[in-house]
């Protein structure tokens, strides 16, 4: 038997009634996905974490928005690979360059942290090893960083700094010493003298 007449009547007024609430619901959720801010947009895309600049001279470090020449000091990038010969700096003679390149050019230029330049190293890969396609002529040694610290215990004769420095068991509290990673692993050192003769790879804001 079907139901009255009025019980349909009933039946078709709350469907109506429950479309007429679903439809603001919906409507103001689409609004909210249209209007949601374009950072957050982007933040949900995945950038690659090393790029190119336009002219391939820099690799930009797209999380840490720091730039990298692509050739260490003394090499110029002639548009496909390094040219030049690398150059040897002592510590002092590093941030020398440091600071005449900044004046020069009005472009914060420094050296990298030690946790910075351990990043162009990817230790998880055997051997450890630097992306030769974003470095192509990376010297496979040991390069300064702005990180400094002055040992103040005994020195040890065999750590690598001593010994570049030819160094026999004398206190550290009248030898300088400063931070350097070896780029051929990754390993980074805080005994190295600061006379010792070592390549440099300068940094920068990303542009």
């Amino acid at each position: 038997m079907p139901p009255p007449f009025s019980t349909l009547l009933r039946c078709t007024a709350l469907a109506l009634c429950a479309a007429a609430l679903a439809l603001p619901a919906a409507a103001a959720e689409q609004e909210a996905e249209e209007d949601a801010p374009p950072a957050q947009v982007q933040a949900q895309a995945q950038l690659p974490a090393w790029t190119l600049s336009p002219d391939g001279s820099l690799v930009i470090d797209q999380r840490a928005r720091l730039a990298w020449p692509r050739c260490v000091e003394g090499m110029t990038w002639s548009g496909s690979a390094c040219r030049g010969v690398p150059r040897l700096f002592t510590y002092g003679e590093a941030q020398a360059l440091v600071r005449k390149r900044w004046q020069a050019e009005g472009v914060r230029w420094r050296l990298p942290r030690v946790n910075e330049l351990r990043r162009l190293v990817n230790r998880t890969a055997q051997p450890p090893s630097v992306d030769l396609r974003l470095f192509p002529a990376m010297p496979r040694d040991w390069l300064w960083t702005g990180t400094a610290s002055v040992n103040t215990g005994t020195v040890n004769p065999y750590t690598y700094g001593n010994v570049a420095r030819g160094g026999a068991g004398e206190s550290s509290m009248s030898v300088q010493q400063s931070w350097a990673v070896n780029m051929a692993t990754g390993e980074a050192s805080g005994e190295v003298g600061r006379a010792t003769r070592l390549h440099v790879q300068l940094v920068r804001p990303a542009p």
